[in-house]
């Protein structure tokens, strides 16, 4: 009852840092898609540096997140900023090996098949290997969404709000009440943005590759 009070109580506060949660988490993984998903494509087209790229997008995943948060402070000071780019390079691992290991790995034989039929590079990769590839892609960006939203909330460290703030409040005053109303409420949002995204997966795959 204390906790479902504490709620009740911080219903506005919670308002509003999940608000500012869901976008700091939406910009950024927005940003991250339309980066990662064009430099995998490209990288398949030059895989003897593929490798290289991808490993300097997996070394910012080793970074600690309040460090990585912490080096953006100098530059570009405190608040939403700093904290969008942040996330953003976290996001960007997962959906970018995803594009990468999904396209490298569609059957040669589909793509043979194109050529044969007069295909031009540019409607072999979106009528024959992104479709082939979407249950990886999405896969990859169901992971980095769910790891963006659960780092957002370290975003309150550099002044960029969301549900962090709350969690911070309840750790200064040992209130474990309050701690709640910030953690609850962020675990609610990986999840239902990772059943939302399943079932954008559900529409996109083509039929013949849906498990049974």
């Amino acid at each position: 009852m204390e906790l479902i009070n504490t709620f009740i109580e911080r219903q506005d506060d919670i308002l509003v840092a999940f608000r500012e949660h869901i976008f700091l988490a939406g910009i950024a993984m927005l940003i991250a898609i339309l980066i990662a998903v064009p430099l995998g494509i490209i990288l398949t087209r030059f895989k003897k540096i593929a490798e290289v790229v991808i490993g300097i997008t997996a070394i910012v995943q080793t970074i600690p997140s309040l460090a990585l948060l912490g080096f953006m402070l100098p530059i570009f000071g405190i608040g939403t900023l700093p904290a969008v780019i942040a996330l953003t390079l976290y996001a960007l691992l997962p959906i970018l090996r995803n594009t990468y290991t999904g396209i490298t790995e569609v059957d040669p034989s589909l793509v043979d098949a194109g050529k044969g039929m007069g295909m031009t590079s540019l409607q072999i990769l979106y009528m024959v290997e992104l479709p082939m590839t979407l249950p990886i892609l999405m896969a990859g960006i169901r992971t980095a969404t769910v790891l963006t939203i659960g780092v957002a909330a370290l975003a309150t460290f550099i002044g960029a709000g969301g549900l962090g703030d709350l969690i911070i409040r309840g750790l200064n005053v040992s209130n474990n009440h309050l701690i709640l109303t910030g953690a609850i409420p962020a675990a609610l949002l990986a999840l239902v943005f990772d059943y939302v995204l399943k079932k954008v997966e559900n529409i996109v795959t083509p039929r013949g590759l849906k498990s049974k």
